[in-house]
């Protein structure tokens, strides 16, 4: 089957406004913040990237 323009698996990263990369910003801190110290170091790694990525990303659209 073929894929038409603008469905989800065309690898195209999702495009959020600036108030929903803040709210996931937010949910990223809070899971990090919840996990316990057995929890996989690649899950923690991978979450704090994508704080980071995401960080990047607001202070970009500030300026």
């Amino acid at each position: 089957m073929r894929a038409y323009q603008g469905q989800r698996s065309d690898n195209v990263p999702i495009k959020r406004d600036a108030a929903a990369k803040r709210a996931q910003l937010q949910k990223l801190r809070e899971r990090l913040a919840a996990m316990r110290s057995h929890e996989s170091p690649s899950l923690r790694d991978s979450i704090e990237s994508s704080i980071k990525r995401l960080e990047a990303e607001l202070a970009g659209e500030r300026r």
